[in-house]
This record gives C-alpha cells, structure tokens and sequence, in this order.
C-alpha cells in the first residue's frame, strides 16, 4: 500500500504519527516551523507522573522520525492550503509546493499569554513568572530570583487563563494542578527550607498516579494547598511580592508574601492551527480547538474528508495521551488510504 500523507507539525504528536505512518509503508512530509522539532517538549524539565526526563522522551521520537520514508522540512512556515479531489496541496514559505494523499494536522497548542492577566504582575514585577518560565530555570539548574538569591517562599497560582469568562476560555486545560504539584515537589528538593503554597480553585488531578502525586507533595514535601482565587499582587516597601489571597474554605481575605510566583498558564488553540482552520474551512469547537467529526468515534477526523488531527490541536493532553492520539490517528489514516481515500 502506497501514499504519501503530509504532516504539519512536528511536537510531540506530529514526530510520533510520522514514525509510525513510515513504518506502515507510506511516504511522509513532515513539515515543523521552527528549526528543532520537538515543540513544547524540549522546554520542558521532568514529566508527570513518574518526574522522567524529557529528554529521554524527545530522543525515542527522533528515533521515530529517522526512517527513509520520511522527508523533514524544518524552518518552513505553511503560507498556502489547497484541497481538491482527494488531494491536497500545501505550499511553504520556501515556495516549494507538496502534495499529498491525506494531511494530518499536529499544530499543538500555545500557552496562555500570561500578561492578558495584569492583576497577577507578569511582565510588570521582577519574580512573577510562568510555569514554561520556571521549567527553563530548572532546565539550566538555575533557579533564583532577579537578584540571584535563592527564593524562601514560592507561590503557585493555578488556572491561569483557564476557567476563566472574561479571557474567553471557560474550559479547563487539565495539565495545570498536575504541574504545579510537580513543580512544587522539586522546588522543595532543590530548596528543603523553602515554604511552599499551591493557590487553586479545584485540585483537578484525574490522571494515573496524579494523585498519588498530590498526596506526596503534601505529606512528603509539605507543600501547603490554599483553596482561593488570588485577586491581585502587588509588591510592598521591601520588595517582595504580596498576593491578595481570599481562602474560600476559612471564608476570608490573606495577604501572603513571597519571593517569587509562579503562573500556571493554561493553554490555548495554536494561532498557526487557527490560520490553517480559516483556510482550509476546518470547524472548530466551543473551545477554538478542532473540532472532531465524533467525540466517541472520531477524534481524529474533521470534516474535510482525508485531513486529520493528532494531539492538543483538538484538546488540551498529556504527553501520554498526545501520543496515544497520534498512533489512532495513524490507524484512521492507513484505513483510509488502504480504503481508496473512502
């Protein structure tokens, strides 16, 4: 069986899907806008549940995408989407023009821009960073406050631009209690004096061993859980950052100082999967990700016939469930072709 399947993307779901489409013996273009692929994956430190090292998981995806039937184009923005018949056309801002038997969208997802929120200080106070920001600083074995002192008290502040009327996303992006439990636990590795607290409105942890992980953080490391939703933060007179905390299960108003804040910025649809969607004439859900053909039955399938979606394009996921999301795609995909493009 012959075809020639063209990949945007190349995160997570994008390497993965394209492995395995060359290893069923189609042709595959592989196409990834920044010069690495990877995508979110290669900032990111230790994984949930089990703390591996993200770099074990980006280098079994560069083993998927080492195969001859996979052509890799990096640094190359899609410019151009065309579709007819059965096949499709995708132009590049190099100007080469491919074309394909089947595409398969792998466009991801972008963090929340946590400066939309200017009650909570990003990009106003020193020491007011995202959950990307601090994986960075635990990349490089460097965390520390602008002045480069060690922080003595660190605050969480969870569903950043998640859950959240007034910024348009009323969804939950599901990854930021686990993240900030996670980075919770190693921030109190690396700081065993530090005093630690998790601001939330709902510890939403249904994942395998999520909450084993949060039982861990509070009875292992003492990180302290304040149900509250933080109104504003501002800095005092010795420059440390105040958050004006209301604690909804004591029903009253706390004023917490910290050295440092860290946001945990949900995630939205990807602009590049937005243009793609107005081009292409793609539906999109309630929520700006695609929208799939069936909630149940067909969560890879849009509906274009022969375009298909793998991965956080169509929902905030996990590392796991990302590349569970690309193999079904790669399923549909094979069908599909094997089908007579039916």
């Amino acid at each position: 069986m012959n075809g020639h399947v063209i990949v945007i993307g190349g995160g997570t779901a994008g390497m993965e899907a394209a492995g395995r489409l060359a290893r069923a013996g189609m042709s595959v273009t592989l196409i990834e806008k920044g010069k690495d692929l990877g995508g979110h994956l290669r900032d990111w430190y230790h994984l949930f549940p089990d703390r591996r090292s993200s770099d074990e998981v980006l280098e079994y995806l560069k083993g998927q995408v080492s195969h001859e039937n996979i052509r890799l184009l990096t640094g190359q923005q899609v410019t151009g989407f065309d579709h007819k018949g059965n096949e499709f056309t995708v132009s590049t801002g190099n100007a080469e023009t491919i074309t394909g038997d089947a595409l398969l969208l792998a466009t991801g997802f972008d963090l929340f821009r946590s400066e939309r929120k200017e009650e909570y200080g990003y990009g106003i106070y020193d020491n007011v960073i995202t959950s990307a920001d601090l994986e960075a600083m635990f990349r490089k074995k460097e965390v520390k406050l602008v002045s480069g002192l060690k922080p003595e008290r660190i605050g969480f502040l969870h569903c950043v631009g998640s859950r959240d009327e007034k910024v348009g996303n009323i969804y939950c992006s599901k990854l930021c209690c686990v993240t900030a439990v996670k980075q919770a636990i190693e921030i109190r590795k690396i700081f065993p004096a530090s005093k630690v607290f998790c601001f939330y409105m709902d510890m939403r942890m249904g994942g395998a061993l999520y909450e084993e992980l949060y039982k861990e953080a509070q009875e292992k490391y003492s990180v302290g859980f304040i149900r509250g939703k933080v109104s504003e933060v501002a800095v005092n007179i010795n420059n440390r950052l105040v958050a004006k905390v209301e604690d909804t299960l004591v029903g009253r108003p706390l004023k917490m100082e910290l050295d440092m804040l860290v946001l945990m910025a949900g995630m939205e649809m990807a602009e590049d999967g937005m243009k793609l969607a107005k081009e292409a004439n793609l539906h999109m859900g309630e929520n700006r990700f695609f929208k799939p053909a069936d909630h149940h039955f067909g969560t890879n399938m849009g509906n274009v016939k022969g375009v298909f979606y793998a991965g956080a394009c169509t929902a905030p996921l996990n590392i796991t469930e990302t590349i569970s999301h690309a193999r079904s795609a790669v399923t549909e995909i094979v069908n599909y072709l094997k089908n007579g493009k039916e």
